[in-house]
C-alpha cells in the first residue's frame, strides 16, 4: 500500500509555479492539506484559493527566500503549528551561459536555493516526519544530475549533489516509516528555461509537461515500496543510464554540450 495523501500535510518549495505548483494540484485533489512556499506571494494566494475552493482542503502559504541563510529553521518555526507531515523541496532555478562570464552573486544564489536550501530545510524537518512515520520526503533534482552539463555547469553540479544526499537520506531512513526519493524530471515546459536565460537548452529533445513529471511522482508514491528515485520520461531514463553506464565522463560532457549549442 502507497501513501494515504488524505492524512498528509504537505510542504512544497516553489509552489509559485511550474512542477510546484502541479504537485500542489495533485496533491489538494487526493485530498492532502497543503503548505505552499515560494517569494511570490500574490501568485501563492491565487492558487490556494483555486485548491481551498475545487477540493475543500486546507491551504496555508509562506512568503520565503529560500537562497537566505537559516532558511531550514525559520521556516519550521513558522510553520510549526500546521503539522507538516511530508515535504518536496521543488524550488530551484539555473543559469545559462559560459562559467567564467556568469555573476558571481547569481552564483551564490543559484547553489543556496538548489543545495543549501534543500540540505537546511530536508534537517529542518527530517526529524518530525520520522516521528510521523507515514509521510515522505520528495527532492527534485533533474536529469542534468547525471552528466556534466556545459553552460549550467553550476546547476548540474547542484542537482548532482541532490541525488547523492537524497539516496544517502533514503538508506538512513528505511524502517521509520518515511518515504524518502529523489525525483529527476528531463526538459520540462515551465518558467525554467525563462529564468536560466535560455528559451531551449534541449537539444531538440521532447519536452514534458509538470502534470506527467508529477504523475511519474506520485505512482511511484502509490507502491508498496518507494523507488530511491525516479526519472520522468522513457528517453530521460535512457540517457540516464547511458550517462552513468555507457560512456565515460568526458565523452557524456562533450555530447551534452554538442546538444545544447544546436538547441
Amino acid at each position: 500500500m502507497g501513501v494515504d495523501f488524505r492524512k498528509q500535510t504537505v510542504l512544497v518549495t516553489g509552489a509559485s509555479s511550474g512542477i510546484g505548483a502541479e504537485f500542489a494540484r495533485r496533491l489538494a485533489a487526493r485530498g492532502s492539506s497543503l503548505v505552499l512556499v515560494a517569494r511570490r506571494k500574490d501568485r501563492l494566494e491565487e492558487l490556494a484559493e483555486q485548491l481551498r475552493a475545487a477540493h475543500g482542503v486546507t491551504v496555508h502559504v509562506v512568503a520565503a527566500d529560500l537562497a537566505q541563510p537559516g532558511i531550514g529553521e525559520r521556516l519550521a518555526a513558522e510553520v510549526a503549528e500546521f503539522g507538516v507531515t511530508s515535504v518536496i523541496n521543488n524550488a530551484g532555478f539555473g543559469n545559462f551561459g559560459a562559467f567564467h562570464e556568469e555573476e558571481p552573486e547569481r552564483l551564490r544564489q543559484e547553489v543556496a536555493v538548489d543545495v543549501n536550501a534543500v540540505v537546511e530545510i530536508s534537517r529542518a524537518f527530517i526529524e518530525s516526519l520520522r516521528a510521523n512515520g507515514h509521510g515522505f520526503l520528495v527532492n527534485v533534482a533533474s536529469m542534468a544530475a547525471y552528466q556534466a552539463t556545459p553552460w549550467s555547469s553550476v546547476y548540474g553540479a547542484t542537482k548532482a549533489f541532490v541525488v547523492s544526499f537524497t539516496e544517502g537520506l533514503w538508506v538512513e531512513s528505511r524502517g521509520t516509516g518515511l518515504r524518502v526519493m529523489v525525483l529527476s524530471p528531463g526538459a520540462t515546459r515551465t518558467e525554467f528555461f525563462e529564468v536560466s536565460g535560455s528559451e531551449d537548452m534541449t537539444g531538440g529533445l521532447r519536452m514534458q509537461t509538470s502534470g506527467e513529471v508529477v504523475e511519474t511522482a506520485l505512482r511511484a508514491l502509490d507502491r508498496r515500496v518507494t523507488p530511491v528515485g525516479v526519472i520522468s520520461g522513457r528517453m530521460n531514463r535512457v540517457l540516464a543510464f547511458a550517462g552513468r553506464h555507457l560512456t565515460s565522463r568526458a565523452m557524456g560532457a562533450r555530447m551534452i554540450g554538442r546538444m545544447v549549442q544546436r538547441g
